[in-house]
């Protein structure tokens, strides 16, 4: 049986460990309303974006004289490149873990193709540098301040890979901020682009031809996906972050409970064992 030195000890690491955890709830709900507004901003753009990219596409198509832009080039999947968006902290719950998850069997599932990685997070990094993936790039500490800059960085490599025909097909995981209560791990192809589908056809009157304003929206498109990744795997992070460290923080309460039960019996069965050889010595007296 352990002492009652040690108990209180535990219970005295177990309380500190509740304040680090409740310290670190209160941080992550400052932060979410701030990356909230921002990711739920960025999502009527993005829904203007593909109707305007929809309908420029469907003007540029009835041009039979022009040249399929680069970034729809539709060409057998034999190089993939994956870019991974992850944290670069964890105590997140399985934020990380359940993207990481998904990549790896995208991956196996892909596993006779020429992969390679565009890493984003310090998890993901740490995750494949153990495996025997190629690592086509690394990017860390994006998630401190998320700037289009960097969304701009990463659209910019991936669009000269594909453009140069290094690799036939781009996708990208990354969680969507879903809700406060759990992230939504997802993926979808990046490119080539699949043009959106017109739901209200505009008739627009071009003073540029179709297909050239097509050629300039639609590497727009790819960096506006890219930093929407961004913004909504720092929401959906925070709020995962925030999630996780209250139900440790009440784990840790229930657990002080426990321990300070168990502090008191072992006190009580002390004073008992005490007071039984007080009485059993002053009989023995007698």
């Amino acid at each position: 049986m352990p002492s009652l030195i040690d108990i209180r000890r535990r219970v005295r690491s177990v309380r500190n460990t509740q304040q680090i955890t409740k310290a670190m709830k209160m941080i992550s709900a400052a932060k979410l309303r701030r990356a909230q507004d921002r990711a739920l901003a960025s999502r009527p753009y993005a829904k203007m974006l593909d109707q305007i990219l929809a309908n420029v596409a469907e003007a540029a198509a009835l041009n039979a004289e022009g040249e399929q832009h680069p970034l729809l080039a539709v060409r057998e999947e034999k190089r993939i490149l994956v870019v991974v968006v992850t944290a670069d902290k964890g105590l997140a719950g399985g934020f990380n873990s359940n993207l990481i998850k998904m990549a790896q069997r995208f991956l196996d599932e892909h596993r006779a193709k020429e992969l390679s990685l565009e890493i984003v997070g310090r998890k993901a990094r740490d995750y494949f540098r153990r495996r025997t993936f190629k690592i086509h790039g690394e990017h860390l500490d994006l998630f401190r301040v998320v700037r289009y800059e960097d969304a701009e960085m990463l659209a910019d490599r991936v669009i000269e890979s594909f453009s140069k025909a290094e690799v036939d097909s781009v996708y990208l995981f990354v969680n969507e901020f879903k809700s406060v209560m759990a992230p939504n791990p997802t993926f979808s192809r990046l490119l080539p682009i699949e043009v959106p589908k017109s739901a209200s056809p505009a008739d627009y009157i071009y003073e540029q031809k179709p297909e050239e304003m097509l050629g300039a929206l639609l590497p727009r498109y790819v960096k506006m996906r890219m930093y929407r990744a961004l913004l909504e795997s720092a929401a959906a992070e925070l709020a995962a972050r925030m999630t996780a460290m209250d139900a440790a923080t009440s784990n840790a309460s229930d657990m002080i409970d426990k321990l300070t039960l168990y502090m008191n019996r072992v006190r009580q069965a002390s004073i008992t064992r005490e007071i039984i050889e007080i009485v059993s010595g002053a009989a023995a007296l007698e």
